[in-house]
């Protein structure tokens, strides 16, 4: 159901490219993965999906489970029949959503104690639980119950969660493995901003031994730094021949950073977030649409853009629809951003591929890509 090639290596860095080849689709990777947490990419169907070049979507395993109910998914015939999406799902287990409401939690090694964020409703999940809600779900990919805690984090604390991460890993493997469960599990990597923390936690997770690896607990206000060193520190240490996924990451300019130091995957709500807010890509930076400058604008997004909202629409237009609140707005900036995003991974991926990775950079630094 599975596997994992790399293809071209770039000679002046970590960058390569690959495949994954998941319930008989080939992806190439680099690869970005829009986020659906709730099943669903913020106003943007299926069908833009594709059209945009998605190939996997990333949800959340805590979310479905206290809406709608992984049974009904089940019964629905898993994620794809339920959404309608029949390329790849990758199902984050929701730790960090949990450990994100603090006050309605609490952690011991068998599990966490739980108050849903919708109605008050009393949980206790184990990493046992986790394996078995996502395999109700039926993602293709799926991620263990981990903690992930605040950067910065006492030495002391994040040790802990680094140990309690890796115990309830070795669970949801053997839980994974007892039930014969045909998704595919990846180990995380934690450890907060300490590098021996780091190098430590993916060393155990390696001897554990996945299909492929994780790295979380970044992009949650570290400086970029602290990011790019850690990256290169786990990066070092995982096997080659593994997929390598930053989770939560999706500013160019970080995933741009991170494919140099090897990492294959990427997901993030920053594109669709952003489009929200009227906010959407271009070469060198971020166009506010909102901006009073942008009235009379006729001109489209970006020029030689291949989107939808390019081709038939001008940033007056857009803007419009922000002032006036109109879900198309959402829509159109989403359809770009998202565009953008996977598109800009597209032509990394091409980078790497040409032996043309450094050039890539500095075209991206000087705002030309």
């Amino acid at each position: 159901m599975f596997n994992f090639f790399v293809h071209e290596t770039d000679s002046g860095s970590k960058a390569r490219t690959g495949s994954l080849s998941i319930r008989g689709r080939e992806i190439e990777t680099p690869i970005f993965m829009p986020v659906g947490t709730y099943a669903a990419v913020k106003t943007v169907s299926p069908g833009e999906l594709k059209e945009i070049g998605a190939e996997i979507i990333l949800s959340n395993a805590y979310h479905l489970f206290l809406r709608p109910g992984e049974k009904i998914i089940k019964k629905s015939g898993g994620i794809h029949g339920f959404t309608g999406w029949d390329r790849g799902f990758l199902t984050d287990s929701g730790g960090f959503q949990i450990f994100s409401l603090p006050s309605f939690r609490k952690v011991s090694r068998e599990g966490i104690a739980f108050s849903s964020h919708i109605d008050g409703s009393k949980h206790f999940l184990t990493p046992e639980d986790v394996i078995g809600i996502e395999k109700n779900i039926g993602a293709d990919i799926v991620m263990p119950l981990d903690i992930c805690t605040e950067i910065p984090a006492a030495y002391e604390a994040a040790k802990e969660a680094v140990d309690i991460t890796l115990e309830w890993a070795g669970r949801s493997k053997n839980e994974w493995e007892r039930d014969c469960f045909p998704a595919v599990l990846f180990g995380i990597v934690q450890g907060n901003k300490y590098k021996d923390l780091r190098e430590y936690c993916t060393k155990k997770i390696v001897d554990i031994s996945f299909p492929g690896y994780a790295i979380g607990g970044l992009s949650v206000g570290e400086e970029k730094k602290t990011m790019y060193d850690i990256i290169d520190v786990v990066t070092d240490l995982l096997p080659d021949c593994k997929p390598r996924y930053l989770m939560g990451v999706g500013a160019p300019g970080d995933i741009l950073e991170a494919v140099i130091r090897g990492v294959d995957m990427f997901d993030s709500v920053l594109p669709t977030r952003n489009a929200r807010n009227g906010t959407v890509f271009i070469p060198g930076g971020r166009l506010i649409l909102t901006n009073s400058k942008n009235r009379e604008d006729t001109k489209p997004i970006q020029e030689n853009c291949g989107c939808y909202t390019y081709r038939n629409f001008s940033i007056a237009y857009l803007r419009h629809l922000f002032k006036t609140r109109e879900i198309l707005g959402y829509r159109l900036a989403s359809i770009h951003n998202l565009y953008y995003i996977i598109d800009f991974v597209a032509r990394l991926r091409n980078a790497i591929k040409h032996s043309s990775v450094e050039a890539f950079r500095n075209e991206f630094y000087k705002g030309s890509v």
